[in-house]
């Protein structure tokens, strides 16, 4: 399952937004239906997992973490408390809560940028942007990769 893509939508008065053609074709080809949003947690954005991958996610952060750490289980429910199950309608749409659209600043524009394995979602007017200038992606892109030896 790969999201690629950068696509501009409009949410309505409920919240209702077309999940994108391109994103609806990913999902229906790997036999996903069931959705998880949740607030990312560095940035005002939302992260959109295919119920796979999020359990992916939660299984990996279950084992990173002690059930008997009491902060432990305080990170594990602040994680999943903000996370909702979702699916696409029949129309194509999700349905993206008053509550989580506060939580990221959307307002009626969003953009959906594919990630991979999940999908994120922003406001399309917000002044914190997704993406870095083609110099700092290059310069920071040789720093990471530089140290990889290729064959």
């Amino acid at each position: 399952m790969r999201f690629l893509g950068n696509i501009e939508a409009k949410a309505d008065s409920k919240g209702r937004v077309f999940l994108p053609v391109v994103f609806r074709k990913v999902l229906n080809a790997s036999g996903e239906g069931d959705l998880v949003l949740r607030k990312d947690v560095f940035r005002d954005c939302l992260m959109l997992y295919p119920e796979s991958v999020w359990n992916e996610q939660l299984d990996y952060l279950r084992s990173k973490l002690s059930r008997w750490n009491a902060e432990h289980q305080q990170i594990y429910r602040s994680f999943v408390a903000d996370a909702e199950a979702i699916s696409v309608d029949g129309s194509g749409r999700i349905l993206i809560s008053k509550r989580l659209m506060k939580m990221a600043n959307i307002e009626q524009s969003v953009r959906f940028i594919g990630m991979g394995d999940y999908i994120e979602i922003w406001n399309c007017n917000d002044s914190e942007k997704p993406f870095m200038s083609s110099e700092d992606l290059g310069k920071a892109l040789q720093s990471v990769m530089s140290d990889k030896i290729d064959f």
